[in-house]
């Protein structure tokens, strides 16, 4: 056996509250928060003197989680990227919503933009991407059957 399961998505933003606001807005609920340092996520990440705060969201059904993450030090040698979707690297995080124009909306109150438009694919599904808080790129799927 190679994988059990995906454990979780990790993204590093600037402003936790806020990125905070955003997913529980999305529908995400809380799971835990904490401070990290030392010695041992030193080596994990690879960088030294690293001290951050770490927020986990899980998805309502229990099996989807992201890590939310703010770094005080080291102090960042770049910025987020605010490139196209289209850009090799650039993460997605796909959520199923029941109503994509009611979360968007929503998100909208918490700094989200709408990428491109909200489109509809055949009688399958409505679709879009919102740029949320530090570039990260969210997809909004409604399922229509």
């Amino acid at each position: 056996m190679t994988v059990h399961r995906m454990d979780h998505v990790g993204v590093v933003v600037e402003d936790l509250a806020a990125a905070l606001a955003f997913f529980v807005e999305l529908g995400l609920e809380l799971e835990g928060e904490a401070t990290v340092e030392g010695e041992w996520v030193d080596r994990l990440v690879g960088l030294e003197g690293v001290r951050a705060d770490m927020a986990v969201l899980r998805t309502p059904d229990g099996h989807g989680r992201v890590e939310l993450s703010t770094f005080h030090t080291p102090v960042a040698t770049s910025a987020a990227p605010r490139a196209p979707v289209n850009t090799p690297g650039i993460p997605r995080l796909t959520f199923s919503v029941d109503a994509v124009d009611d979360v968007l909306d929503r998100l909208r109150a918490h700094g989200g933009d709408l990428v491109g438009e909200v489109t509809q694919y055949g009688d399958v599904y409505r679709y879009c991407y919102v740029r949320g808080p530090d570039g990260v790129i969210i997809g909004l799927v409604e399922d229509l059957r």
